[in-house]
């Protein structure tokens, strides 16, 4: 198996049997949203906590299994109903961006597309903005998902003062990768087992829009889902006859250019030495 990076998923809602799983399939490094934790936190010291478990212990928890962990900070769309909470826990996310771990601020984006929502995600945007942040965005699932996507699409499109190519619209499907693509920005297909996108349509879209700017994950959390997502993507990508090097640039390649747009992003790469056992290049 080659090595794979897992661009969204929620280790946090994951046993560290999962860390070594992952890592026997050939994970090197996963990337770590903020997200909900399946209820509504009650205050904002609650995300001071987690975001030192993000930034910190998590860290450390994968680094036993060689696995790098990267994060991003925010308060996801679910909470974001909660306008005042939001923005004081908007105003603590700085005091952890120069973390070495910190990729940017995310995943940030609309759950039911409501008025509030656009509030806190705008607030977020401002932020990124001014700190010259990398972007990760949550596209609806509850909602609409095309009208929340161009809903997003067209906040992202008014603040000038972000450049697209930051940006990475995850959760995309067929009649969602389009525009993201479109408006400069990169896209994300998440794998489930039920939901959003098997490993097919994921590979019938990449035969469809190519890879650039495209990056496919798994979003395991502590709902039904596969910390194992994106190797099932690379099994059906080699039975469809496609080359080590397509399958290398989607899983492996692609998520480090994304990732090295960050100024703070360092990884050094590793590879396979005649033994078996992996090495740094």
């Amino acid at each position: 198996m080659p090595s794979y990076i897992d661009p969204h998923i929620h280790m946090v809602s994951r046993t560290t049997d999962d860390y070594k799983r992952m890592a026997l399939a050939g994970c090197v490094m996963v990337s770590e949203p903020a997200f909900w934790a399946g209820f509504d936190r009650s205050g904002p010291e609650g995300f001071r906590d987690y975001f030192r478990q993000l930034t910190g212990f998590e860290r450390s928890r994968a680094k036993l299994y060689g696995i790098e962990h990267r994060t991003w900070l925010c308060i996801n769309a679910k909470e974001a109903e909660n306008v005042s909470l939001s923005r004081e826990v908007i105003k603590m996310i700085p005091e952890f961006l120069d973390e070495p771990g910190v990729l940017g601020i995310g995943e940030i984006g609309l759950n039911k597309n409501t008025k509030n929502e656009a509030t806190v995600f705008l607030d977020h945007l401002d932020l990124a903005a001014r700190t010259q942040e990398l972007i990760l965005v949550h596209t609806p699932h509850l909602a609409d998902k095309y009208q929340g996507t161009r809903m997003i699409l067209d906040m992202l499109r008014d603040d000038s003062r972000l450049v697209p190519e930051r940006v990475c619209i995850d959760h995309v499907e067929e009649h969602t990768i389009r525009p993201a693509l479109e408006a400069g920005h990169w896209v994300g297909m998440t794998l489930y087992p039920i939901t959003k996108c098997t490993p097919a349509r994921a590979a019938d879209m990449i035969e469809l829009y190519g890879t650039e700017r495209l990056m496919v994950n798994s979003a395991g959390d502590w709902g039904h889902s596969d910390p194992l997502a994106v190797p099932e993507l690379i099994f059906e990508l080699r039975a469809r006859g496609h080359d080590e090097a397509l399958i290398r640039k989607v899983v492996y390649e692609n998520p480090l250019t994304f990732f090295s747009q960050c100024p703070r992003f360092q990884f050094t790469p590793r590879t396979e030495t005649l033994s078996g056992t992996r090495a740094a290049t």
